[in-house]
């Protein structure tokens, strides 16, 4: 086993920041979080390999300021399995990008049965990587040297892995699609907060009536807050369950809570005074929320017939010509068009034809090379299924 180090000084940051910079080629990047331990999505670790400088592993909390590495490598090409999970953490950081490649992106866009790290590191180079330690809390300090090889070697084979796929790419006439892929990953705006993140809870279905639902805002609010404050994750101090029991149990009084034994968790009790005022404040709140949130998903497809049986008939004609077009180019329905702008666009068309479909699949936010793919088979479906309804009644008479 090769011995890795957590770099935590200044000095050594800086000249394994000069390193990186007279290295050659792409450079590989990985982050580590402490999901499910922390509150903060935060990097815990930040690995970085790039070929003639070697593998280095950087510990943001005590660097701070990043601004080094980024000058080293900002202008190279960045190369990630999942690129999406760790772009948000590295901007935290201060570092950016210029252009990615993205290894499981361009391994579902080839078709690859498996597209996990490991699983694709064996497939291309024929390398067995151990993946236990993937869900380890990593704001844990000192690591221990067995999860620091394992964080190394999510790196240090992640250029030769893109070499080969690079060449998959171009055999199977796939590198637009990927380099699309990649821009579009690399420039997507973060999702809005939530107008209500309280009723993300798990189980809330169960509750009923307004003022129920303000104990649970209230509940949310008080474990969220605390979370924050202990920067722990929501879940490990009171789970969600536990917070629907506790509505609905409806308790009188600070002991009753305190004694329904469905009220778990590591701070259930130890902070039962702050869980008892989040009941009283629901109880008393005049801001009571809607029973009934407005929502623009659509219904499930199973409601279509009844409800818009001429969008049911386009998307039955159209998602059969997408999957084969998807198996044509020998990859996921998936990745050739997102389900729901399919779904958007059969609904309530913008138009039957190419033109119309193509403007409405690009302000839905699909690629180029998609609607190349997709657009017209599309318009000729819909056409295909409103010329179907035009015959019914007179073949039914």
């Amino acid at each position: 086993m090769t011995d890795y180090a957590v770099i935590s000084e200044t000095e050594e940051f800086l000249e394994a920041c000069v390193a990186l910079s007279e290295g050659t080629g792409p450079v590989a990047v990985d982050v580590e979080r402490a999901s499910g331990f922390r509150y903060s999505q935060r990097a815990y670790l930040v690995q970085v390999f790039r070929r003639g400088a070697g593998v280095f592993l950087f510990d943001p909390p005590a660097i701070g300021d990043f601004s080094p590495l980024q000058d080293a490598i900002g202008d190279a090409e960045w190369v990630f399995h999942a690129a999406s999970q760790d772009l948000p953490s590295l901007r935290e950081l201060g570092l950016e990008p210029a252009t990615i490649f993205d290894t499981e992106l361009a391994s579902r866009l080839l078709g690859h049965e498996r597209v996990g790290l490991g699983a694709v590191v064996e497939d291309t180079l024929g390398i067995v990587l151990k993946k236990e330690h993937s869900a380890a809390d990593w704001s844990t300090r000192p690591l221990p040297a067995a999860w620091l090889e394992y964080a190394a070697l999510d790196v240090l084979h992640l250029i030769d892995v893109e070499d080969v796929l690079i060449a998959e790419l171009a055999e199977q006439g796939k590198s637009e699609f990927a380099a699309e892929e990649f821009a579009a990953t690399l420039a997507r705006a973060p999702k809005p907060p939530r107008e209500d993140p309280w009723r993300r809870l798990s189980g809330l279905h169960q509750v009923r009536g307004a003022r129920n639902l303000a104990v649970a805002r209230e509940l949310w609010r008080a474990r969220e807050a605390f979370a924050q404050e202990q920067d722990v994750s929501p879940g490990r101090l009171v789970p969600d369950r536990s917070l629907v029991a506790a509505v609905l149990a409806n308790p009188q009084s600070k002991s009753a809570l305190a004694g329904n034994k469905e009220f778990q968790g590591r701070a259930s009790r130890t902070q039962i005074d702050r869980w008892w005022q989040a009941i009283v404040e629901g109880r008393a709140s005049d801001e009571l929320p809607r029973e009934r949130v407005p929502s623009d998903a659509l219904p499930p497809p199973r409601a279509w017939a009844d409800r818009n049986p001429e969008a049911d008939a386009r998307l039955k004609a159209a998602r059969p010509v997408v999957e084969a077009v998807a198996e044509s180019l020998g990859m996921p329905t998936e990745n050739l068009l997102t389900p729901d702008f399919l779904r958007r666009v059969a609904w309530e068309p913008a138009g039957s034809d190419a033109e119309a479909i193509a403007a409405a699949l690009t302000a839905l936010g699909a690629r180029p090379w998609q609607i190349a793919q997709t657009a017209q088979k599309i318009a000729d479906a819909f056409v295909e299924a409103a010329q179907t309804a035009d015959e019914t009644p007179s073949t039914a008479s």
